[in-house]
């Protein structure tokens, strides 16, 4: 988990520290976090428009303010060192908030093991990352406990997507991602990779998939902050590709995609 390092609360157009005797409840409605490494950092522009149209659909209405905020939050990131910095909206009694988390980043990953969550869906807004957030913690929690570090969440059997991560898989040189209709976080991660892969003359190709049906394939489990990590097990599941070739040739892919905050 990541260390918090200070808590800044937006306040008449300008962020301000806060205290921890100043934190109160809140519904959490929007989050984004991205790593920031010596002041660079992947897609901050998708992240930023990620987070106003999920704020402005979850009811906040000054984009204006919040176009300011993201800017002022990203200037007080340190530009050398490791960083996972998070803005959130939050809301009390129909009053909207808004928070920057200074975070430094918690040791970065290549693999992760994943297991099977088996109960319900419990994700409520599944397009939207901010309202599901303590949800998808607590299914990170139930796989560890099974020796994984990360849930698969399904949809009617079908993977759909990981409880902190977006999943793709390769069939061969074929890169797949579940089925667009499956509802989930449209993961930044991802989308540079598609992107890339499109450029290239090589579209990432959508697939309806049982966790079954991925023996023998190189799983991938991305996000903003691990970039690509090889699922190198799957609990009680198939047995999986765990050579990493893909990844090996797509990392520095990913690295030279990073920009300057500035």
């Amino acid at each position: 988990m990541s260390e918090i390092s200070a808590i800044f609360d937006w306040h008449d157009g300008a962020l301000r520290l806060l205290e921890d005797c100043e934190l109160f409840a809140t519904r959490l409605e929007v989050a984004d976090s991205f790593l920031v490494s010596d002041g660079r950092t992947l897609a901050v522009d998708v992240h930023r428009s990620r987070f106003i149209e999920s704020a402005v659909a979850r009811g906040h209405p000054d984009e204006g303010e919040l176009e300011t905020f993201f800017a002022d939050a990203l200037s007080l990131v340190p530009r050398e060192g490791n960083w996972f910095p998070r803005l959130e909206v939050s809301s009390n009694d129909g009053a909207f908030r808004l928070h920057f988390r200074l975070r430094s980043a918690p040791e970065l990953q290549d693999t992760v093991v994943v297991a099977t969550h088996h109960g319900e869906d419990p994700r409520t807004e599944p397009t939207i990352k901010g309202p599901d957030l303590d949800a998808m913690l607590r299914l990170r929690q139930e796989a560890q406990r099974s020796g994984a570090r990360e849930a698969v969440i399904l949809d009617g059997g079908l993977v759909s997507e990981g409880s902190t991560s977006a999943l793709m898989w390769w069939r061969g040189e074929q890169l797949m991602v579940p089925p667009a209709y499956l509802p989930r976080i449209p993961s930044v991660t991802a989308r540079s990779i598609m992107t890339v892969e499109a450029a290239m003359g090589a579209p990432v190709a959508e697939e309806e998939t049982t966790p079954q049906e991925l023996e023998g394939c190189e799983l991938w489990a991305v996000n903003a902050l691990h970039g690509i990590r090889v699922v190198d097990a799957w609990v009680d599941g198939p047995d999986l590709n765990v050579e990493g070739r893909h990844a090996q040739r797509w990392r520095p892919r990913l690295s030279a995609l990073a920009r300057p905050l500035d």
